[in-house]
């Protein structure tokens, strides 16, 4: 493994790590808003931040995955909920950059890392949840066009501009078989948002997005007809080590701050940091950060080497989010009666890294990736 920095990536780290204090600053102002605004997008994304391994002709900076997971770190020590633009930039972008026709995709990867717009991913269903492979939603043909019906709930559903959407194409077909992906823009008549509110995560706008006979142009199929679950999918190995990033950053924060508060507060005529009961959990979070952030950068590495890491992939996806909300978890405890106060950093990380055990695949789902991965279809659950 070669995690070596070029001192053109070290520079586009040192922009993304100089947001980490102004974002943690204005976290409380986006949640409050429920959305990320317009000015900070575009200011990521002129500063190369927004999938940067795209190629400089799609409009990113032709860096590695390893580089994307770690701007996608260093953001998500300021503000979880903003790396997801990174995340959901890099996924929808390689999306696109693979299954699109090529004028399709140079239009939108260049509005995706230029921050003008976002792209969300239409997955998941209000009914359907981790069942991915068995969609509700329909596109059948009309003439050169394909009509969408259907729903699909989505990070940032109410402030991006387009979708990728999954959607039975044969209903005649098996799970997993017969699913196409489009790319929808959701100013098309037909498509309604309805927001969603959470506990956590209120910055990306998540949404329940209603598709009634929404026409899409013909060139907007990625990729094969029926074949999305197969061929569109595998863009998920890359995004799941980034979530596995994103949450690791907003927890390795966390662990810091713990470290001065818990050696700037005194009790007992000492310093908190002096007792092992609150250095000992703090050093055994370091240590599984460390461990959890090293198995989402070998991912990276893997994919970057064009080598299998689809087992990996989901390892991040489970370990790292639940990990890192335990961290966080001690981090709070450890700041007493003041880290349970919704004026502080550690309260919202811990509602915000909770719910990445839930979007983009639970931990069952995962795990059932790495079973199948390990012992073969056949002896798998």
């Amino acid at each position: 493994m070669d995690f070596a920095i070029t001192p053109e990536t070290q520079s586009l780290l040192d922009t993304a790590a100089a947001f980490e204090e102004r974002l943690i600053s204005e976290a409380r102002d986006r949640e409050n808003a429920g959305k990320i605004g317009t000015d900070l997008t575009l200011e990521m994304g002129s500063a190369g931040l927004i999938a940067p391994e795209l190629s400089p002709h799609l409009g990113g900076q032709g860096q590695t995955k390893v580089t994307a997971g770690l701007v996608t770190e260093a953001i998500a020590r300021g503000d979880l909920n903003v790396a997801y633009l990174q995340v959901v930039g890099s996924l929808m972008g390689q999306v696109i950059a693979r299954n699109a026709s090529a004028e399709v995709a140079e239009h939108y990867c260049r509005l995706i890392t230029s921050g003008a717009e976002t792209v969300a991913i239409g997955l998941s269903e209000p009914d359907a949840g981790s069942d991915a492979g068995n969609p509700q939603s329909t596109a059948k043909r009309d003439g050169g066009d394909w009509i969408i019906n259907g729903t699909k709930s989505m990070s940032l559903a109410l402030t991006s501009t387009a979708t990728v959407i999954f959607a039975r194409t044969d209903p005649n077909a098996k799970r997993g078989k017969g699913i196409s992906a489009f790319l929808v823009d959701l100013d098309t008549p037909g498509v309604v948002r309805t927001p969603i509110t959470d506990m956590g995560q209120s910055a990306v706008a998540r949404g329940s997005v209603d598709f009634t006979d929404v026409r899409v142009p013909g060139d907007h199929l990625l990729g094969a007809e029926g074949a999305a679950f197969s061929q569109v999918m595998q863009g998920f190995d890359f995004s799941r080590a980034l979530i596995g990033l994103q949450c690791t950053g907003s927890a390795t924060r966390a662990i810091e701050d713990a470290w001065d508060y818990v050696k700037g507060r005194e009790a007992f005529d000492q310093p908190l940091s002096k007792f092992q009961g609150v250095s000992f959990p703090l050093a055994e979070a370091e240590t599984k950060m460390t461990a959890a952030r090293l198995l989402c950068l070998n991912t990276l590495w893997l994919g970057d080497e064009g080598l299998p890491h689809t087992s990996q992939a989901a390892m991040c996806k489970w370990w790292a989010p639940l990990e890192s909300y335990h961290a966080i978890h001690q981090c709070l405890l450890l700041h007493g009666q003041n880290g349970y106060k919704q004026d502080r950093d550690v309260e919202k990380r811990l509602r915000d890294v909770l719910g990445m055990q839930i979007g983009d695949g639970t931990a069952q789902i995962m795990k059932l990736v790495i079973a199948r991965e390990s012992a073969g279809r056949a002896f798998a659950p």
